[in-house]
This record gives structure tokens, C-alpha cells and sequence, in this order.
């Protein structure tokens, strides 16, 4: 008894120092945006915040185009993440219920593609892009996110674990394919659906390269894009730079927060399909 006890305490101080050490960055960055540029760089500063000063947040807010990153990256994220999450449903559903020619070398393409690294491809995507005209536009940013084949995996592996009976009851009750894929499926896989949105909005929002790569006016750019032109147009200035950085985190950061739920269920769901 005295063992499990000391093995509790043990890990609980265990967590609390990884938990401390993970939020350590998140803290020491609040505290510099809340600090003047001079005391950020003075040798008193230490980690215990010594003032309150608003003054990084808003040079950030009326003098960058911080409020147009932010209505580019929402735009470009969510309708990645709508396109992705219904493109995926659907090309894993066929692969998985449905019987065509080439359907075994189409999942087998799948497969290839999520060994791709997205880097290899940046070239040939953006000649593609300068030759269609998308360069500085949401459509030139959302085209080459589009294929997500981790997405098509997950859903074909659940679409596999659902029982066949299911299908067959349907489809003698009159449904076809989008009424088994929509009225039935979906709301079985609903915490699945939300977890893969959630990651892929997380993914399309944090996409720093192709983004950089494919937009060059400031109106256009999205958040990690936008950064990098805080530091431009004031220099190294810390307070600045971890005002913009936390403002960007923080949709990302509330997003999570809300639907963290829903992830884990997500997990419960799709352990429970499987067994």
C-alpha cells in the first residue's frame, strides 16, 4: 500500500515537472509581450513579470495587417478543412464499399502519396501555380493542401470495421450510397470526423512554406507568413514578435480547448469499432 502510494506521488510530481517545463515557453513568451522593448533586453529581466504594458499588443494590431492574416488564414484553413474532410469521406468510402475496376491500385496510390514528402513536390506545385495564375490568391494557398492521404486511411479503416449486415439491411430498406454514407456512417463516425478536422485545420493554419512561397503581397498573407514581416518592418523587437505569435496561436489554441472532447471520443469510437 505504501509502495502504490510513494509510486503515485512519485508520478504526479513527475507530471507536474513535464507539465511545467511544456508551458514554460508559453509563459516566458506572455511575459516578454508584456514588457517594453528595453526592459525585454535590459539584464534585470527575470521570470517573475515586473509590469504590465499593452503597448507590443497594440503596435501590433493597428500598425501590421494582422486582422487581414488573420481573415486569410480562417478563410484558407476551413475551407481545407471542409474540402479535405468530405473528399476524403467519400473517396475512403468507395474504396472501401463499393467494388470497381482499379479500386485495389487507387488505395495502393493512396498509400504511395502519404509517402511523399510534401517538400519534393513544392517545385513542380508552384510552376503549376504561376502557369494557372493562382500566385497571391486563396485558391493558389488552399489547391496544393488539399491532398491529405492520412485522412483516406482513417476513414477507409472505419468504413472497413462497420458490419456488412448494416449495409445490406439499407439497402433492402431502399438507401443508396450517399444514404448510407451520410444519414448512416457519418453520425457513427462523428467524433472520428471532428478529430481529423480539428488536425487539419490545425495543419492548414500552421502551414508556413507553401504559403510563404506562393504569396508575396502583405494583404494576402497568412499568419506564419505574416510574422516573418513583424520582424521586418520593426526589427528585432521580442515584444512584438511574441505578441504576434501568441495572437496567431490563439484560435488554434481555443479550437483545441473546445473540441478536446470530442477527440477523445474520437479514440473511445474508433477502439470500440475495431474490437
Amino acid at each position: 500500500m505504501k509502495s502504490r502510494k510513494l509510486e503515485n506521488w512519485v508520478l504526479g510530481i513527475g507530471s507536474l515537472l513535464a507539465a511545467a517545463i511544456w508551458i514554460f515557453p508559453l509563459y516566458w513568451a506572455f511575459i516578454t509581450s508584456i514588457r517594453t522593448e528595453e526592459r525585454v533586453v535590459s539584464e534585470g529581466a527575470g521570470v517573475i513579470p515586473d509590469e504590465f504594458n499593452l503597448t507590443s499588443y497594440i503596435d501590433v494590431l493597428f500598425d501590421t495587417k494582422l486582422l487581414n492574416w488573420y481573415w486569410n488564414s480562417i478563410g484558407t484553413s476551413v475551407i481545407i478543412t471542409l474540402v479535405v474532410i468530405v473528399s476524403g469521406m467519400m473517396c475512403a468510402y468507395a474504396i472501401s464499399q463499393m467494388r470497381f475496376p482499379g479500386r485495389r491500385l487507387l488505395y495502393g496510390v493512396v498509400l504511395a502519396s502519404f509517402m511523399v514528402p510534401s517538400q519534393a513536390l513544392v517545385v513542380t506545385q508552384f510552376i503549376l501555380m504561376n502557369d494557372m495564375g493562382l500566385i497571391n490568391t486563396w485558391a493558389g494557398i488552399i489547391l496544393p493542401q488539399l491532398i491529405v492521404p492520412v485522412v483516406i486511411i482513417v476513414y477507409k479503416q472505419f468504413f472497413d470495421a462497420v458490419p456488412k449486415e448494416m449495409r445490406e439491411a439499407v439497402v433492402l430498406d431502399g438507401g443508396g450510397d450517399y444514404t448510407l454514407l451520410f444519414r448512416i456512417y457519418l453520425p457513427l463516425n462523428w467524433g472520428i470526423t471532428t478529430a481529423l478536422a480539428i488536425i487539419t485545420f490545425i495543419m492548414a493554419w500552421n502551414q508556413f512554406l507553401w504559403p510563404f512561397l506562393v504569396i508575396t503581397t502583405e494583404n494576402q498573407m497568412t499568419i506564419p507568413v505574416g510574422i516573418t514581416q513583424v520582424n521586418d518592418a520593426f526589427g528585432v523587437y521580442y515584444a512584438r514578435l511574441m505578441s504576434v505569435a501568441l495572437l496567431g496561436a490563439m484560435p488554434v489554441a481555443v479550437a483545441y480547448l473546445i473540441f478536446q472532447k470530442k477527440v477523445t471520443e474520437a479514440v473511445m469510437i474508433s477502439s470500440g469499432v475495431k474490437g
